[in-house]
């Protein structure tokens, strides 16, 4: 979604008009908040977002390219935030999420464990949509 252009894409695809979201009948969507625009999220970084009104988890979200991959700010492993600066969330090249706790590596694209004490668990994913530039979440995300 850089440069202008408009539509919707999916959580780990660039496809037009997918929906992500299951739907209490054709009439009534499942509630959407919007997280942030695409373009608050710059190409190849991440992004930390404090909990919705009433939680106390937060989330965070990484953008290559059109994808977005967004998850809960919380390890598998001992339950606390991965970043241990504002929107710290990745490995010094770019390519892993990493917990500032222990060290633990995460796949950016699925959120499981390569290394680390929790090898092998995976991040709660967070499915989005983006939507004329804005990323939309689940209204319960983070819950």
């Amino acid at each position: 979604m850089t440069g202008g252009t408009q539509g919707k894409t999916s959580f780990c695809e660039q496809k037009e008009a997918k929906k992500l979201y299951p739907s209490a009948g054709d009439d009534h969507p499942a509630a959407l908040r919007a997280l942030c625009s695409l373009h608050d999220i710059p190409d190849g970084e991440a992004r930390g977002f404090d909990p919705a009104p009433g939680g106390f988890t937060g989330l965070f979200a990484v953008r290559r390219g059109n994808a977005v991959f967004a998850y809960v700010n919380s390890c598998p492993h001992l339950g606390v935030p991965l970043d241990w600066a504002p929107h710290r969330f990745l490995t010094r090249d770019g390519q892993r999420i990493i917990c500032a706790a222990h060290g633990a590596e995460f796949r950016i694209e699925d959120g499981e464990c390569t290394s680390g004490p929790c090898l092998g668990e995976r991040l709660e994913r967070v499915m989005i949509e983006i939507n004329d530039g804005q990323v939309l979440v689940p209204a319960d995300a983070g819950l």
